[in-house]
């Protein structure tokens, strides 16, 4: 056989092979993308200081996740978690993993759903919540929004659109509504305590199709309220980092070794065919 259809054969292989072991590396990143849920962690203690947030698996040996520094009104994007239970702790922040825990909860992650891990009320009575999110796409022209009522010196809110639908009633401390349904594009949410003393006004930007969350916050002046996208059009769930406690991170799949391997055999390629065209003689171009 000669040397020019070896490589020819070697390079269809190395091709074919590429193809191959990329295809498989991307099914499987897809498919871990898909077996995962989500999580995102919200301070709403007024009184309690700046935490680190540690995220231990209760099943297997994988390392506790860690979020360092959290402050009051602090909501992280959306981390994306194996399914399995897990246990939360909130630490005096840069205490370290043996310092005292001052909230400890659980959460078991189920794939495909989307959870809110809270932490509520002042340092005397510190408490956490496990929110449902539902992340399913608003109508075209709509938006979905609900109220987090995590505002603890204000027992009951009320909280409606300037000019426009009421959202919700009697909204207690502490609780989440459920989603509604309310127009697309800019609008003033207002949060009103029931006895109409005091209103605050926040001005919003809902995306077409998205869902949001509506973080209503003590402050010294009064209330404020933070938004937070759940999912925005198209589907996407913003997702942020998690820093790795100890034992490392897990690995994670990639095409770098399909890449590696095909650049070996080109690199052999390139090599065999530069010998063979030094072994071949040159012929020279004669004019006519």
């Amino acid at each position: 056989m000669s040397t020019c259809i070896q490589l020819r054969r070697l390079a269809t292989t190395a091709a074919a092979a590429f193809f191959v072991f990329a295809a498989s590396a991307f099914t499987a990143t897809s498919a871990q993308a898909d077996d995962v849920g989500h999580v995102r962690l919200a301070h709403l203690a007024p009184d309690c200081g700046m935490v680190d947030v540690y995220l231990t698996p209760q099943a297997g040996t994988a390392p506790a996740k860690v979020i360092p520094s959290v402050d009051y009104g602090s909501v992280s994007d959306y981390f994306t978690m194996p399914p399995g239970p897990y246990a939360v702790a909130l630490r005096e922040a840069g205490g370290g993993p043996s310092s005292p825990v001052e909230l400890a909860t659980q959460i078991t992650v189920e794939t495909g759903h989307a959870y809110t891990v809270a932490a509520l009320g002042m340092r005397a009575d510190l408490g956490a919540r496990v929110l449902n999110d539902d992340l399913s796409m608003a109508p075209a022209g709509k938006a979905r929004l609900r109220i987090v009522q995590a505002a603890a010196e204000t027992p009951l809110l009320n909280v409606s659109v300037a000019n426009g639908a009421n959202i919700a009633d009697q909204v207690s401390y502490p609780s989440a509504t459920d989603y509604r349904v309310v127009d697309q594009g800019r609008a003033t949410v207002q949060l009103r305590q029931p006895t109409g003393a005091r209103t605050t006004s926040v001005d919003v930007s809902l995306e077409d199709g998205s869902v949001y969350s509506l973080f209503v916050l003590d402050k010294k002046s009064g209330l404020t309220a933070e938004l937070r996208s759940d999912a925005l059009r198209k589907g996407q769930v913003p997702v942020g980092g998690m820093e790795t406690g100890a034992g490392g991170s897990q690995p994670r799949s990639s095409v770098v070794v399909p890449v590696a391997v095909l650049f070996v055999l080109c690199g052999a390629l390139a090599a065999g065919g530069a010998r063979r065209r030094r072994r071949s003689p040159v012929r020279a171009r004669t004019g006519r």
